[in-house]
């Protein structure tokens, strides 16, 4: 492969280049366990001194592809594949915070994601402090504390769609000598690439756009690689020996894929978040298609958003391209295209968003988003529920507000059941 290909090599390329008569295609390795000839192999590969697959919970060969086109495309040095997109969340933490450490977050996120930061890792003593993200810099890093690890926001949040600052909290973190994570779910590497502005680690929800037909699970970490951990002087569990694996220290070890060798090695052999073989598979071929379909996803997205804006019962659509939109001058600086994900509210409020809902034909109520066909939620009843009337606020939830997820349909149908759907309220 040339040097530095375009993002739609690298979807079709990367991660499998087979031998002399190997599979064109990456096989699917079924299978728990391998065989190796020698104890002493094996030995050494559980000291962590050879590569090599001898467990599927901490690796295999298939989801090995998948991590490496992962990478590719995001242009970062190591990834680590998981079972879902909370599952890549949670690895991203437990790497890099014990007991007693803080996180600063943009508090515009995904309501699961919301709910883990908030209330679950903090019962494991890890507390979040969550900050407007449109607040100025210099307030953002007055939530910095001593004992701050970590730095995260969502590249678009979901549902709200706002744009991150990603210089902005780059800066904030470069201040605070820690990494800076983004959740880059939505626009995926196609239409965004956070290493380019600052952030050291990605997250994805593969089961969304990455796999786009709403077929299987997966998460991701992918590490940009360029963390300086040791000059940081903050991160013992990469720089001390680790005596879970006879004083192993992973920055002396492994250099800049410290982070993921120590996610795979500690967080994944302890906790067990492995994708399986056939979902890493799936992910992987439908990877291939991933520029062309975020096209035609952000074609459909602009339209549609463009229609729902001027119609006279709609009350506010909120949609990072359009360019009215409080974010349109970061989606020009940040982003590509915008997707197909966007919110409006219709005039009428909250039932009139329940009848609008359940009028429509094409467009369909699931929880899922970002795949091929077009659908639609209510967080406030459903994703975000678990919040309360504030913190859904604060999220940026109202309670009239729908998520919608353009689809691969033809534009004119997909316009054609808002219309049909909007003469009903």
């Amino acid at each position: 492969m040339k040097k530095n290909p375009h993002i739609e090599t690298l979807a079709v390329q990367a991660g499998w280049e087979p031998k002399n008569g190997e599979p064109r295609v990456a096989p699917i390795a079924q299978s728990t366990t391998f065989k190796y000839d020698t104890a002493e192999e094996l030995a050494k590969l559980f000291d962590l001194e050879i590569p090599g697959h001898f467990y599927t919970r901490l690796s295999n060969p298939t989801v090995e592809v998948l991590e490496k086109k992962m990478a590719a495309l995001e242009g970062g040095a190591g990834a680590i594949a998981c079972s879902s997109g909370q599952s890549a969340t949670s690895i991203l933490v437990m790497n890099l915070c014990e007991a007693g450490d803080h996180i600063v977050s943009a508090g515009t996120l995904y309501g699961g994601t919301s709910n883990l930061l908030a209330h679950s890792f903090k019962k494991f003593g890890v507390e979040t402090t969550f900050v407007d993200q449109n607040a100025p810099e210099d307030e953002i890093f007055a939530a910095v504390r001593p004992n701050t690890k970590l730095i995260f926001g969502e590249s678009l949040s979901n549902p709200s769609v706002k744009v991150l600052d990603f210089e902005k909290f780059a800066r904030v973190a470069r201040r605070a000598g820690i990494p800076f994570a983004v959740d880059n779910t939505f626009p995926t590497p196609c239409l965004c690439r956070p290493f380019d502005y600052g952030a050291n680690i990605v997250t994805h929800s593969l089961s969304k756009y990455a796999d786009g037909h709403a077929c299987s699970l997966g998460g991701i970490v992918v590490d940009k690689g360029d963390f300086d951990y040791e000059a940081s002087g903050k991160f013992p569990g990469l720089t001390i020996p680790d005596e879970s694996y006879h004083g192993l220290v992973y920055t002396k070890a492994f250099g800049n894929l410290a982070f993921t060798a120590k996610a795979r090695a500690h967080v994944m052999r302890d906790f067990g978040m492995m994708i399986s073989p056939m979902n890493a598979w799936l992910t992987n071929m439908n990877l291939e298609t991933l520029p062309l379909r975020m096209q035609k996803h952000s074609e459909n997205g602009m339209k549609l958003a463009e229609y729902l804006a001027s119609h006279p019962k709609v009350e506010w659509v909120e949609y990072p391209g359009l360019p009215g939109s409080p974010d349109a001058k970061l989606a020009k600086k940040y982003l590509k295209a915008c997707g197909g994900v966007m919110t409006f509210g219709p005039k009428g409020g909250r039932k009139a968003a329940e009848k609008l809902l359940n009028s429509l034909e094409l467009a369909a109520l699931v929880i899922h988003v970002a795949d091929a066909r077009t659908g639609v939620l209510h967080p406030a009843s459903t994703t975000h529920r678990q919040l309360s009337d504030g913190e859904q606020r604060a999220t940026g939830i109202l309670p009239e507000l729908i998520r919608v997820s353009a689809g691969l349909e033809h534009i004119d149908d997909i316009i054609a059941d808002f219309e049909q759907a909007l003469a009903k309220i």
